[in-house]
């Protein structure tokens, strides 16, 4: 990395011309707000450093892994203990098995689990286990739940429930997208209907329990106990998408807070990533042994991956994990998550801005708009450019929110009840 000076500008100009947008992930280049993009060179605890030297209050925390915070000593300990040893083998470790024996230990739901990579190739997985385990082609996915950008899940509704969706990226033939049904999120009959006309077709339904791609929305308890009972009685599996959910809006992740509101509920397969790798590329999926045992090398569903259960990413999420499950943590956390939304709610309340927000432990989302949306169709009529202004203003006062409204919030246990503080005040001012 160059010593030289250098702004966000510059950086972001030299980045154009050898990166596509000048980003290596679409939502970085600022496109939905407008501006210049923040280059970090630096974070530590709750603070970002930009290539200016700025710093910020980071409710990003990467999309979610920074549940710690950035630069935890447990975690740099254990990672630098990793490096030491060795940065990839090709074979198998222990602590491959301690990661898994640790998640698994969590979430009863599941009986075994495989590491990868990234939340893409964990649910591109999931995916095609469901399709193998069931031997049927047909999935249902949700507008506005995004699963990564595998094929087959980059889908908008097609023009009825009969109807099969359509691809939302060049590149996907409308062949590969034929049998993914997008239905709308939180409506029970559409779910119903959708089951009568394709139930005995259906491979899966695949869901984020609690969306964080539509800024933050929930599935409601009445619409989850039903999309249980649909895929039992249709043999379809339910797949949850908790690789934002999980281990962060509870210990026992997303599932967990279900199965507390229905008497033995459990998806059949589970989808991790972000808080289980605490930082590094790291995801998982996993679900009952029956459903596992159909993996290669032991069944016929074909999955592989040379980085898979990488030692470094394996110590560094471990040792997250490890932080998270000890005593109090969750209720710290979800304290402050609750502080910071009942400040930044009050703040728009005293200056006349519609606004509303919803939170569970260190996830957090808020709309302008004067209720809460239930679906992705909800959200995209809340204000925008209220919000892209809104962003702006807090960037400017050294809050650094999502640069888009369709993105959840995070909190992290190092957010100190300073920080929380400083963020209300700065939203008092830009909404004055």
């Amino acid at each position: 990395m160059s010593t030289e000076t250098t702004t966000n500008a510059a950086l972001f100009a030299r980045a154009q011309k050898v990166i596509p947008g000048g980003v290596n992930s679409p939502v970085r280049a600022f496109r939905a707000v407008g501006g210049t993009p923040r280059f970090i060179t630096r974070a530590q605890g709750a603070y970002l450093f930009d290539a200016e030297g700025r710093r910020y209050i980071d409710y990003i925390g990467s999309w979610g892994p920074m549940i710690l915070g950035h630069g935890h000593p447990a975690v740099l300990e254990a990672v630098h203990r990793a490096v030491d040893e060795g940065l990839s083998f090709g074979a198998p470790t222990e602590r491959e098995v301690e990661l898994a024996e640790e998640i698994l230990s969590l979430v009863p739901s599941m009986d075994q689990l495989r590491l990868v990579s990234s939340g893409t190739e964990a649910a591109m997985s999931a995916l095609r286990l469901a399709r193998g385990a069931t031997g049927r082609s047909k999935i249902i996915k949700f507008e506005g739940c995004y699963h990564g950008h595998a094929d087959a899940l980059l889908v908008k509704a097609g023009s009825g429930l009969a109807t099969f969706g359509h691809p939302t990226s060049a590149g996907v033939p409308a062949e590969v997208v034929q049998h993914t049904l997008v239905l709308e999120y939180n409506n029970v009959a559409q779910l119903e209907e959708a089951f009568a006309l394709h139930g005995a077709s259906l491979a899966c339904v695949m869901i984020e329990p609690i969306a964080g791609n539509m800024n933050f929305v929930r599935a409601s308890v009445p619409f989850m106990r039903r999309l249980r009972e649909l895929c039992s009685q249709h043999g379809a599996l339910l797949v949850f998408d908790e690789v934002m959910s999980g281990f962060r809006v509870a210990l026992g992740s997303a599932q967990s807070l279900y199965a507390k509101a229905i008497p033995g509920f459990e998806p059949d397969v589970s989808v991790f990533g972000k808080v289980i790798g605490g930082g590094m590329p790291l995801a998982a999926f996993g679900g009952k042994r029956a459903v596992m045992e159909q993996l290669a090398p032991l069944g016929p569903v074909y999955q592989a991956g040379t980085l898979s259960g990488n030692p470094v990413a394996t110590a560094c999420g471990l040792a997250t994990l490890r932080e998270i499950r000890k005593p109090g943590y969750f209720e710290a956390l979800a304290s402050s998550t609750r502080s910071l939304l009942e400040g930044l709610l009050a703040a728009a309340r005293d200056s006349g801005v519609p606004m509303v927000g919803d939170c569970e432990g260190g996830m957090i989302g808020f709309f302008f708009a004067d209720r809460l949306p239930q679906n992705y169709s909800e959200v995209m009529a809340t204000d925008k450019e209220r919000f892209n202004r809104f962003f702006h203003a807090m960037l400017d006062r050294g809050v650094y929110l999502a640069p888009a409204m369709y993105e959840a919030g995070f909190v992290s246990s190092a957010h100190t009840a300073q920080d929380i503080a400083a963020t209300c005040r700065a939203a008092r001012e830009a909404f004055a």
